[in-house]
C-alpha cells in the first residue's frame, strides 16, 4: 500500500482541554508518517487551533496538516452567541454544549465523504474523541475504521467511562463503593463525584448523554490513550480489560521542549495570551531558592469559592513560601470579568507583591516554563489530565484539588498508585482552612520526609515519561513503539478493506 496518499480525519471535542492534545496528537503523526491529517471541529476552535498551530514549529509550514471548520450555530442548542467551547460557560449550560456536539455528525459525515470522493478512496481512519461516539456510524457510512481517543489517562478514563456507564454508587447507601472493572479491594468515595453524577439516575440528560457516545466510542476498532505504559502499569491493564479492544498508550502529547530538558524558554502551545510575560515570570522564579515556589492553578475552565479563595490566600501567606498564582474569579462570577481585590483578604496583593514572596497572575500564566524552572517546588492542581502530565513530566509533584470531569479519579491514582499527591480539598463545596492549607504546603515543600519522598518519585516518573517518547541509539520507547504499531494497525486494516472492496467489485 502507498501510504503517501492515505488521510486521517481528526473529530476532537469542544474543549480546549482536548482540542490540545489531538493537535499534540497530530503533531505525533505527522513527525511518524507522511499521512494527510484534517482536524474537523467548529469555526471558533478552528481559530483557537489555527494560532496554536502558528507557533508550532514542526506544524506551522506543513501542507499535510489542515482545518476544517464544521457549521455550527450556538444559539440552535440553547447557548449564548458564539459559543462553541467550555471556556468560561456556566455550569448549567455546560451539558447543552455536550448535547450540542451531537450536530457535528452530518457536516463531519460530509467532510469524509468529500475527502473520499476527491482522493478515490476512504481516509485510512477517523480519530475520534471518547465524547465524540457517533463517529463510529460515519466511519462505518464511509466503509473506514475509527479509532477513539482519550485525552485523559488510563486510570482517570476507565474509572470515567464505568462510573458513568453503571453508576455504581446508586446501588448503595454507603459513601464508598467498588467501580465495575477496578480490583475489589479498590474503593472510591462519593465525595468524588461531580454533583451531576451523584444525582444521574440514567434519564438524566447527563446521562443520556456520557452514556451513549461511550458507548458508541467502546464499539470502534481500538483506542490511543494518552499516557505511557510505564507511568500507569495497573491503569493500563484495566482500561484494556474494560475495552477489550486494542489500547495504543502513546503519551505523554507534551509540547516537544517540555520533554528536552536542554530546551531553553518554551513557545506559549495552548493558543492563549498570558497574562503576564514570560520573561517576567522567569526573573521572579530566578530570584527564588531553589524546589522552593508554589506554583497554583486551576486549569482553563475551573475555579473555587469566594469563601475557599479567601483561605487558600490566607493559608498560603501564613506558610511564608514563595507562589504563583493564576486568579479567576471566584464561582459564581463571570469568568471573563476582571479579577477583584474584595475575593482576597485585605491587602493581601501588596502585601505578598511588595515583600516578593507571591505573584498574582491574571488570565493565563505561562505554565510550561513555570514548571519547567528550578525554583518550583510543588504545583497546586485541580489534577487535569494535561496538566497533571505537565507537572510530573518535569519532576513538579502535586497538591490536588479536583473539581470535575475525571480529575478526582486522576487525584486518587496519584495518591494510591503513584505517591506523588496529597489532596487538598474536593470540589467547589468542600470545606477549606487556611491552617490545613498551611500545614500542606509545608509537608510538600519540605526537603526530607514525605515532601522530599514526593519530589524523588515525581522525578523518576518524569524521566520515565522523557523515555517513554525518546528514541536512542535505534531503541525506542515504548510511546514511539505503540505510534508505530497504532500505524501498523490502521495500514493493515485499510488494506484488508480495500481488498475486500474490490472482490466485492470485481467479483
Amino acid at each position: 500500500m502507498d501510504t503517501a496518499e492515505e488521510h486521517i480525519v481528526m473529530l476532537p471535542f469542544m474543549a480546549h482541554g482536548h482540542l490540545i492534545p489531538f493537535l499534540a496528537l497530530a503533531r505525533q503523526i505527522h513527525q511518524t508518517t507522511n499521512f494527510t491529517i484534517t482536524i474537523a471541529t467548529t469555526p471558533l476552535n478552528i481559530a483557537y487551533l489555527r494560532s496554536a498551530v502558528s507557533s508550532d514549529p514542526t506544524l506551522s509550514h506543513s501542507t499535510r496538516l489542515r482545518l476544517a471548520a464544521l457549521p455550527f450555530n450556538s444559539s440552535d442548542h440553547n447557548l449564548p452567541p458564539n459559543t462553541e467551547n467550555t471556556e468560561s460557560l456556566p455550569l448549567n449550560q455546560i451539558i447543552n454544549l455536550f448535547h450540542s456536539s451531537a450536530a457535528l455528525e452530518p457536516p463531519s459525515h460530509r467532510l469524509v465523504a468529500d475527502i473520499a470522493a476527491q482522493e478515490g478512496r476512504p481516509p485510512i481512519c477517523i480519530v475520534s474523541d471518547v465524547f465524540n461516539g457517533w463517529a463510529s456510524r460515519v466511519a462505518e457510512r464511509i466503509n473506514t475504521t475509527n479509532v477513539s481517543f482519550s485525552t485523559g489517562g488510563a486510570y482517570g478514563t476507565a474509572a470515567y467511562m464505568s462510573v458513568w456507564l453503571n453508576l455504581p454508587h446508586k446501588s448503595t447507601d454507603t459513601d464508598e463503593f467498588p467501580v465495575p472493572g477496578f480490583p475489589d479491594s479498590c474503593r472510591f468515595h462519593r465525595s468524588m463525584l461531580h454533583q451531576f453524577i451523584r444525582a444521574a439516575d440514567g434519564t438524566d440528560s447527563w446521562s443520556r448523554f456520557f452514556q451513549t457516545q461511550i458507548s458508541l466510542s467502546l464499539g470502534s476498532s481500538g483506542w490511543l490513550c494518552n499516557t505511557a505504559e510505564e507511568v500507569e502499569v495497573s491503569g493500563m491493564e484495566i482500561l484494556r480489560k474494560y475495552i477489550a479492544k486494542p489500547v495504543w498508550s502513546i503519551g505523554p502529547l507534551l509540547p516537544p521542549a517540555m520533554l528536552n530538558s536542554n530546551s531553553s524558554t518554551l513557545t506559549q502551545h495552548s493558543g492563549k495570551e498570558s497574562g503576564i510575560s514570560t520573561q517576567k515570570c522567569v526573573e521572579w522564579l530566578d530570584s527564588k531558592p531553589k524546589s522552593s515556589v508554589v506554583y497554583i492553578s486551576f486549569g482553563s475552565q475551573n475555579t473555587i469559592s469566594s469563601s475557599q479563595m479567601m483561605e487558600l490566600a490566607k493559608g498560603l501567606e501564613q506558610s511564608g513560601k514563595p507562589f504563583i498564582w493564576v486568579v479567576r474569579p471566584p464561582v459564581g462570577f463571570d469568568q471573563k470579568g476582571e479579577f477583584r481585590s474584595e475575593w482576597l483578604p485585605k491587602g493581601f496583593e501588596d502585601r505578598v507583591s511588595d515583600g516578593k514572596q507571591g505573584l498574582l497572575v491574571r488570565k493565563w500564566a505561562p505554565q510550561s516554563d513555570i514548571l519547567r524552572h528550578k525554583s518550583t517546588a510543588v504545583f497546586l492542581s485541580h489534577c487535569g489530565w494535561n496538566s497533571v502530565m505537565e507537572g510530573l513530566s518535569q519532576g513538579v509533584p502535586i497538591i490536588g484539588w479536583p473539581l470535575a470531569a475525571e480529575q478526582a479519579y486522576n487525584a486518587k491514582m496519584m495518591v494510591d498508585e503513584m505517591g506523588v499527591c496529597v489532596e487538598l480539598a474536593r470540589g467547589v463545596g468542600s470545606g477549606v482552612e487556611a491552617e490545613e492549607v498551611r500545614k500542606v504546603v509545608e509537608l510538600v515543600t519540605e526537603e526530607g520526609g514525605k515532601g522530599g519522598e514526593m519530589r524523588r518519585k515525581a522525578v523518576e516518573i518524569g524521566e520515565t515519561m522523557k523515555a517513554a517518547i525518546r528514541e536512542e541509539g535505534g531503541r525506542k520507547g515504548s510511546s514511539l513503539k505503540a505510534m508505530d504499531d497504532f500505524v501498523s494497525a490502521i495500514v493493515s486494516s485499510a488494506a484488508e478493506r480495500r481488498r475486500r472492496s474490490n472482490g466485492v467489485a470485481t467479483g
